[in-house]
């Protein structure tokens, strides 16, 4: 439980009478006649009686004056619960709703430049010109198109220009190899790709033109490829793809011309979007989600829980690959400008995000725990260096972060700053638990679970636990939940995914300690995803680069969060018979790595064993290997006789307790 002593922070009665959810909960008493004592009882309500509270989120927002609804649930059963039938809304149009000449909507940083502001109106003009062009390229609601690109403007309205024609969207950063893209894509099939030639990371440029010639290669349904000349103006204006049944289009030719912006009528449950699972059990799963899912649960959680004002200046660091970076588009949704930044968090030194922070007078921003840690362990004083005084509020995602770094935020960081550690995922793109403007700031904790999240923890046998950890499950529907995953016939793959342990009932995959006062700790994937700087992919990623080099037979690839705060991923691999693990072979599998799928999953370590342990239906032990990692008891993760390979759990918990890797 909480202690006065993991107190860090606590809100202002100002701050907290004049945040979002205070002003809801006066309009619930005005309007609805319901009145709540504090957090606890509103989050109880809108856990419990959930059309009434997602009635009240739609009013509160004045969709009602966009759109009417049958009712609010028709079925409230997961998966497959009908939200809000009958209602017709568009995203894109949504984001323009709130649209302002008085701020920016969007402002741009480039590695090493200076921002760069567009306005609402510019904003509007791009995307109604590029949605133009797509529905002239033949492109209809429901179609698919997509991006490879960076976190840029162009980015932005892609995606908007995609969401008002009715198209679905999706995205991936140039950062990802060619192979880990076409994973992806092809299961797409889009009609249209849009594509950069390139990014900025570290002080370099990497051209990405040779990458999207092989990924339009790979894309036999691409007609169209929108060439974006991010890196050079001028190198869109060259043929970057040999398939002669691919028409190039200058993407700065597009976004000139003038044309009416106009919305596709859709319904509540039109896809959107789709966002891409990190493919731990096989291909990269594409979970689709609805415009009207996403309008309304992102006006929630960023609203009402992250506190999000049309005023804010909303900077998460993030690629494109990142769902986060849809959260942060969602902010125009509320009328706040995103920041978006194209370079390294670290660049020029360990305080490049701050320092983005500061020249463009971001007032919310995002981060990956493991960037806090980095720069903890790098000894900055960002307080004393930088005028952070605009940062009202810091959020914090990704994985766990240890009591020094969340002491560290206040000493040296943003003293003044509410920290926001927030805990949610691809699968809904948004938060299952995080802030509250409402309640105090305590070390090592997650203030408490969403409105509207009906979250839990439970043991294997489907019982509550309160105080005691257990797997993370949320027992009641939520809007934003996938409408299917692609090319899943039969919902097989969304089923087991999610509601294979406790049928009916979401299993988010995460270990979450829930105490009586509705604090979260969260301990970590309970699944074997790669969980890198907040970068999800899946280790059969990993494998599928690794078995295929010579000299190596067989691999098992783990990402465990260890106390001290640190994200440990070590690559364990069977080399053939007489081969050996030397530098030249480490040095291979890192690059193969890094050029096939990405450099943040190159892994820390490269040890040799003899043999990966197994099930007895041939799965790869990544869960029971992290879980000694982490300091669990080879007994108490593996059943005996249960494995091949038994023998091999002993050597990782020695492993783990040798003195270099772990220490």
């Amino acid at each position: 439980m909480s202690t006065e002593t993991d107190l860090l922070w606590s809100p202002s009665r100002s701050a907290a009478e004049g945040s979002n959810i205070a002003g809801f909960m006066r309009w619930l008493s005005r309007a609805r006649g319901l009145s709540f004592s504090d957090y606890t009882e509103l989050w109880r309500w809108s856990t419990t009686d959930v059309p009434a509270f997602w009635s009240a989120v739609w009013e509160f927002y004045d969709l009602d004056a966009v759109s009417g609804y049958q009712e609010v649930l028709e079925d409230p059963s997961m998966p497959g619960a009908s939200w809000f039938p009958g209602a017709r809304l568009n995203f894109a149009e949504q984001c323009f709703a709130r649209a302002t000449a008085a701020r920016p909507a969007l402002i741009s940083v480039v590695e090493g430049g200076a921002p760069v502001e567009m306005s609402w109106e510019e904003l509007g003009r791009r995307v109604a010109a590029v949605a133009a062009s797509l529905r002239e390229m033949g492109v209809e609601p429901g179609d698919p198109i997509a991006g490879y690109l960076p976190n840029t403007a162009d980015a932005v309205v892609a995606l908007l220009a995609g969401a008002a024609v009715g198209a679905v969207w999706t995205v991936c950063s140039p950062d990802f190899g060619t192979g880990s893209v076409l994973a992806r894509l092809r299961q797409a099939r889009p009609t249209v790709l849009v594509a950069a030639d390139g990014y900025r990371y570290g002080g370099k440029e990497f051209d990405r033109r040779p990458a999207v010639a092989e990924i339009v290669d790979g894309l036999p349904t691409v007609r169209h490829l929108l060439a974006i000349g991010h890196l050079h103006t001028s190198s869109a204006g060259t043929p970057w793809s040999r398939r002669t049944a691919v028409e190039q289009h200058a993407w700065a030719d597009l976004v000139e011309r003038q044309a009416e912006l106009r919305f596709a009528d859709v319904p509540f449950d039109h896809p959107l979007w789709i966002l891409w699972s990190s493919g731990t059990t096989g291909v990269p799963k594409g979970i689709v989600q609805s415009h009207g899912g996403i309008v309304v649960e992102l006006l929630k959680a960023l609203g009402l829980g992250a506190d999000l004002r049309s005023d804010d200046r909303f900077f998460f660091h993030t690629s494109t690959g990142w769902m986060v970076w849809n959260l942060m588009v969602g902010g125009l949704l509320h009328g706040a400008t995103p920041v978006l930044y194209d370079g390294s968090p670290t660049h020029p030194d360990a305080s490049g995000v701050w320092r983005v922070a500061q020249q463009t007078g971001a007032t919310m921003v995002g981060v990956g725990a493991a960037y806090l840690v980095a720069t903890e362990k790098a000894d900055t004083d960002p307080a004393a260096e930088l005028d952070l005084s605009a940062v009202r509020s810091i959020l914090q995602t990704g994985s766990p972060m240890p009591e020094s770094t969340w002491r560290w935020v206040y000493d040296r960081l943003a003293p003044h700053a509410w920290l926001q550690s927030i805990c949610g995922g691809t699968d809904i793109c948004s938060v299952l638990a995080g802030g509250s403007p409402l309640l105090p700031v305590r070390a090592n904790r997650i203030q408490c679970p969403a409105l509207g999240v009906a979250l839990a923890a439970w043991d294997p046998s489907g019982r509550p636990l309160v105080g005691q950890q257990g797997e993370l499950v949320v027992t009641a529907p939520l809007p934003s939940m996938p409408l299917y995953f692609v090319g899943d016939p039969g919902n097989r793959r969304y089923l087991e995914s999610y509601f294979d342990v406790f049928p009916g009932v979401w299993r988010h995959g995460d270990w979450v300690t829930v105490d009586a006062d509705l604090s979260v700790v969260v301990a970590g994937r309970s699944d074997s995803t790669l969980n890198r700087m907040g970068v999800r992919m899946g280790s059969a990623d990993i494998y599928a680069v690794v078995e295929r080099l010579p000299r190596i037979s067989d691999s098992l690839v783990v990402g465990a969060e260890l106390r001290d705060g640190r994200y440990f991923m070590p690559l364990f691999v069977v080399l053939d018979e007489g081969a050996t693990l030397d530098d030249a072979l480490r040095n291979t599998i890192a690059t193969s790595i890094r050029q096939s799928l990405s450099p943040r999953h190159v892994p820390d370590a490269i040890v040799a064993i003899r043999a990966v342990p197994r099930t007895l239906t041939g799965k790869k032990l990544e869960v029971p290997v992290k879980r000694i990692l982490q300091g669990a008891r080879v007994a108490d993760v593996s059943a005996e006789g249960a494995v091949t390979h038994p023998e091999m759990l002993a050597w990782f918990a020695d492993f783990a307790t040798g003195p270099a890797p772990l220490s």
